[in-house]
Formats: C-alpha cells, structure tokens, sequence
C-alpha cells in the first residue's frame, strides 16, 4: 500500500486552489511509513484523494504535490513535465537568439524542488527538495530521453539542502565534465559561464529581460554596475553606447571573467571605456559620495539581502541604505535601476523601501519604469511565491 497521509479538516483549502506545498501543521496523521522524499498519496479529512505528493519528514514543508492527478510519478511522468516546460520556452528562446536559459523553474513548472538550467549543450540541474533527489535517476533518464545530446551536471551545493535533510552535492550525472566555461548566447551578447563554480548554476538568466531594458538608459552615459559579478548589466551598457562603465566587484575571479567577456564581444577594454575595480561595494559608494563623484546611470543588482521572514528587517535596511549612497552619487535627471532578488520582500515594500532611501538621501525620486525576472522564469498562478525578482527604473532629480 502507497503511504499516505490524512489533513486536518479545513486544510485542503490550498491544495483545492493547486498550491503545491503542505505544511506539518496540516497534517492530522501519517499512513504507513514512507521513507525521506518518497511519493505518498494526500487525503482530505474525509478520506478524499487530493494529490500525489513527495513527503519530506524533517522540512516544515512537510509534502510537495507533484501532480493533482491521480498517476503514477515515473519516467513518463517527468517526460511530458519537461516537454510542457520546453514548449513554454520555445517562443522566448528564438524571440532572443538564447543558447542559455532556464529550462525548469521547480514549482512554477509544477515540478516542486527542481532547477535546471541549459547552457549550450549542458543541462544543469539543482535538486533542492527530498522528493527531487529521491527521484534523481528516474528524473535524469526522463531528460537524457528528451535531450540525448547533452551533458547533465550537478549544483545541488545550496544550503536549503540541509532543511530537507540532503547534503550538498556537486558532480556529473551524464556525459562529459564542464569545462572552465562555457559560451552562450542572448540578444546578440556572448557570455562565458562557469556551470561549475559559478553562482546559482553557473550565471543571473533571470537579469536578462532587465538587461537588455537597461539599454534605453545608459547611451553616451558614465555608468556604475554595481555587484556586477561577471559583467552581465556592463556588457549590455557598452553594447548600448555607454561613454564609460565601472564594473564593481568584491570577486577578483568575477571580474576577471567580466573583462574577458567584454573582449569576446569586441568590446573596448581600455580604461577610457571600461573599469574593472575590485571593491566592496557599500564602501566604494561611500568614497565616491565623500569625494563627490557623480554618475548618469547606477545598476543597483546586489544579492539576496533577505533569506528569511526573521531578517527582513535587517535585509530591507540593507536595501534602503545602498540605495539612499547610490542617489546621493547620481547627477540631478540620472537615473538609477536597482533590484531586489529576496522573494520575501515584496514589489510594494521593495517601492516603499525605495522611497524612505529617497528621503534619507534628500533627493527627489520618481519611479519611471518596472521590472521583474525574465521571461523564462515564469509564475505560475496557483503558486505566487514563483514571483520573486522585482526592480525599478528610478530618475533622481
């Protein structure tokens, strides 16, 4: 018999709206004993079959619903999933000339704990939840069937690991090792990318919508790319008629790749043009304000300040004071694009946070344009949470 389990009365309310997560607290009682990420079934408190779901016992997530259809989660399964989230690409992938982007989007392609990304002809695959890594082998056969060309690599070396009750873990599953980079492609820009070592899976394709919009804003302009860790906002500003960017870092490596990127697309590297300055970046911005050097355009894409609901004060202050130095070294008419990546801070506190940094500064903000991940992270409407990079277009009078 497939373990199971049962929900307290009234709890089936979410899983009736297909969000795919079930908390401990929901849980009346467990059915059998499944082992760590096995598939269960998920009754209602009336013995109603509700979903498929694999049980993670030491997450407060304590099951995530592969399918609200009553079916058996194996090779075929995973097939169509993977097939339904490639022809949900295909459109963005020609629309921007892509040969890097995100393939899987765990939850939000109704595969809960799953990121894979394709960079040329590797798949990169993050396993992040228990029932991910106790399906890893059925999951990977699922895509050498749809893709048996490419190369499958291991970066499930993410902490979250650790709530599910998983080590981290690296490696090959398929084919061939990475090499030290590898070169994609999008909107016209060359990128190399380290799949290996690299952050999240090797590059930020969720920027690249805001990347390319950046554009519109930095033409004949000096700018500073903030966090600019392999130059990604810095390419598309010299591509866009930049008269000088500065690329800062606090990761020599980051910024070696960066400069290599620029050269590979042509790019001139001189210092008239280009600067590759390894710095902290809140104390570069704090020199910059006491020296009185000012720019038309600062990138503001720093990393995930908040992690969890107990530091999203702390994380949100971290966000107002970046962003209060980067008004304070902007020119009356610049125009700062700043992010945030913390799921947990919202688009309207992220504004507002914006705001108080606007008042803490002593300049006039207007907010001109928004921003939010590329098309090929998408949302999915019965799971919200898939929302989570949000930015703005801001003008600094």
């Amino acid at each position: 018999m497939t373990p199971a389990i049962y929900l307290l009365k009234g709890r089936e309310k979410s899983l009736k709206r297909k969000h795919p997560w079930i908390f401990s607290g929901a849980i009346k009682n467990v059915q059998g004993e499944p082992k760590l990420g096995e598939t269960i079934d998920v009754y209602s408190n009336d013995g109603k079959w509700l979903a498929k779901a694999a049980y993670s016992p030491k997450s407060q997530i304590r099951a995530r619903v592969w399918s609200f259809k009553n079916k058996e989660i194996n090779k075929s399964f995973f097939i169509s999933r993977f097939e339904d989230a490639l022809l949900l690409r295909k459109d963005i992938i020609v629309r921007d000339g892509l040969t890097g982007f995100r393939l899987v989007a765990g939850e939000s392609d109704s595969l809960p704990g799953i990121t894979i990304d394709k960079y040329q002809s590797f798949l990169v695959c993050q396993f992040l939840s228990a029932g991910a890594e106790y399906l890893k082998d059925t999951i990977i056969e699922a895509l050498i069937t749809i893709f048996p060309d490419c190369n499958i690599y291991e970066r499930s070396d993410v902490s979250i690991r650790k709530k599910e009750g998983l080590e981290e873990c690296t490696g090959v599953l398929h084919g061939e090792q990475p090499p030290n980079s590898i070169v994609i492609e999008e909107n016209g820009i060359k990128i190399a990318v380290d799949i290996k070592t690299g952050h999240k899976t090797g590059f930020y394709l969720d920027q690249r919508d805001s990347r390319k919009q950046a554009m519109k804003y930095v033409r004949d302009k000096e700018v500073l790319n903030c966090f600019s860790y392999t130059g990604g906002f810095g390419l598309y500003s010299m591509k866009g008629g930049a008269a000088r960017v500065i690329n800062a870092d606090v990761s020599q490596p980051a910024l070696d790749l960066a400069k290599s990127n620029a050269e590979l697309n042509n790019f001139d590297v001189s210092k008239k043009k280009a600067v590759f300055l390894n710095a902290d970046v809140f104390k570069l911005l704090r020199e910059y304000r006491e020296q009185g050097t000012k720019f038309d355009v600062v990138i503001m894409d720093p990393p995930k300040f908040v992690s969890s609901k107990n530091n999203l004060t702390s994380g949100a202050n971290g966000y107002k004071d970046i962003n209060m130095l980067a008004m304070q070294i902007l020119k009356p008419g610049g125009t700062l694009l700043t992010y945030s990546c913390s799921g947990l801070m919202s688009a309207d506190l992220f504004q507002k946070v914006i705001a108080d940094a606007a008042l803490d500064s002593g300049r006039k903000v207007k907010f001109i344009e928004r921003f939010e991940q590329a098309a090929d992270h998408p949302t999915d409407s019965a799971y919200p949470e898939g929302f989570y990079l949000k930015g703005f277009a801001c003008k600094v009078l």
